[in-house]
């Protein structure tokens, strides 16, 4: 069984760059914590909706965006522990089953943002099987960069929503933080997608 400890982990940082130059059009949903920072240190711009809080939200917050805007592409990125947190809604998702979603869960094997302890990803639990297990038909698991190319075709080639659990290394980066004006962050993504600031 693969783990998110293999030597052959994952750069977290380096991968989400990589990921977002393939959709640079899409809507992407953050989880909490590094997922945000590495999707800053990306490039910040008005399609990102950056989470700071609501632990567990990010997969619901991308279903809604998906469904309410399904020409766009919709990317959420998070980690084991915010998925973990929100299990239910991969089932949820997995009902709704829109081919514009990808949920790309960046696992380390460790809640990152409460003291580096084990989470359940560490402990025998895969998500990519839990997702397939809630009726998710495209899932992957993601062991090296060089299958960022697989990963791409499965999104814009799906005709459903995808899950990938890529194993990450469990390495701290330098921080790199969004905006943390919730105010201001919906109103600038509001605003991209062609709406009034509320």
């Amino acid at each position: 069984m693969t783990t998110s400890t293999s030597k052959s982990a994952i750069n977290r940082r380096e991968f989400v760059a990589a990921l977002l130059k393939q959709f640079p059009d899409a809507l992407v949903v953050t989880g909490l914590g590094s997922p945000s920072y590495d999707v800053f240190a990306a490039g910040d711009r008005p399609s990102n909706f950056y989470l700071w809080g609501a632990m567990g939200g990010s997969t619901s917050v991308a279903l809604g965006l998906a469904l309410a805007q399904p020409e766009k592409q919709v990317i959420a990125i998070t980690g084991d522990g915010e998925q973990l947190m929100g299990i239910g809604s991969l089932a949820t998702a997995a009902a709704q089953n829109p081919r514009n979603l990808a949920v790309v869960i960046l696992d380390n094997g460790h809640f990152g943002e409460t003291g580096m302890q084990q989470s359940h990803t560490s402990l025998g639990t895969n998500l990519a099987k839990v997702a397939a297990g809630c009726g998710v038909r495209s899932t992957l698991e993601v062991t090296e960069i060089a299958e960022l190319d697989k990963l791409t075709q499965a999104i814009k080639n799906a005709d459903g929503m995808t899950v990938a659990q890529v194993y990450i290394a469990a390495e701290e980066h330098q921080r790199a933080l969004p905006p943390r004006d919730g105010v201001f962050v919906k109103n600038r993504f509001r605003q991209h997608l062609g709406f009034a600031p509320l």
